[in-house]
């Protein structure tokens, strides 16, 4: 077996520019044998708490990517469920997984999961917009593969069903009126899903809309608060591979007109 080479030896009473050939500085750079001596001494000194911090990191990774990973709410698309200032774990493992390299937006290595997302489910995803790929959000199903869909005066009808919504907030009153381009743009999709009778004259308002069929493999999501929420209704379905988790439950929820803790919605579970 061959004996570890020698960093930097030099013999007594040798100078050390004298030895170049023994490890010593050589003009014009330091030695590589030099800096391996300096960095084995740091991992002396951290007494091999660099190793460590390391694994912790690697271990953090894979956690999140796989089993359970936090969240937080910034908006009010999803009130009265969840509020601005709750803090969520999420179920990863559920749907699936994905090692995901954090702030590269690099992901690999997908481990299958248990279930598939259900009608009047809460589920975060992954932004199907160009402009936001990164962005994780949090919307409820309303329709998976094969349903028809349809809103009649901010009433759901799921396959000719009006669903009764307890969840479904409208403070608005159906009194707003969305922009023109928002009107284009849920035509523009929803137009090719269509299903009634004169496509021509089919004009959706975030109040009125279809029927339309969900595509294989997507589902259609909406925000509870339907009057603040962009979701399935302008963008279009949302494919079954940008589904990322399900909320496990709420561990902190903080309000910040006053600044406050709500202890009343603490380990509450999202429904």
């Amino acid at each position: 077996m061959p004996r570890p080479t020698t960093l930097a030896f030099v013999a007594p009473h040798t100078p050390a520019a004298a030895r170049p050939e023994d490890g010593g500085v050589r003009p014009g750079g330091a030695g590589a044998p030099l800096m391996l001596q300096w960095l084995r001494a740091a991992h002396r000194a951290t007494k091999g708490w660099d190793t460590s911090i390391v694994v912790a990191v690697l271990i953090w990774i894979v956690l999140r990517s796989y089993l359970i990973e936090a969240f937080r709410i910034p908006s009010a698309s999803m009130e009265n469920t969840l509020l601005v200032g709750d803090f969520l774990f999420v179920n990863k493992a559920i749907y699936g997984g994905e090692l995901e390299i954090p702030g590269t937006g690099i992901r690999l290595l997908h481990a299958p999961g248990y279930a598939d997302p259900q009608r009047n489910g809460i589920v975060v995803f992954r932004s199907v917009e160009d402009s936001t790929p990164n962005l994780n959000i949090v919307k409820r199903v309303m329709g998976a593969a094969g349903d028809t869909l349809q809103m009649v005066h901010d009433t759901v009808v799921r396959n000719g069903k009006r669903l009764d919504e307890p969840y479904a907030l409208h403070l608005a009153g159906g009194a707003e009126h969305e922009p023109d381009f928002r009107l284009q743009q849920m035509r523009a999709w929803q137009i090719k899903y269509y299903i009634g009778r004169d496509t021509a004259r089919y004009h959706p308002t975030t109040h009125d809309w279809g029927p339309v069929v969900v595509a294989p493999r997507h589902y259609f999501v909406m925000g509870d608060n339907r009057d603040e929420s962009y979701d399935s209704r302008f963008w279009g379905f949302l494919p079954r591979s940008h589904i990322v988790g399900e909320p496990l439950i709420i561990y902190l929820s903080v309000a910040t007109d006053p600044l406050r803790i709500r202890w009343n919605r603490m380990f509450r579970r999202p429904q």
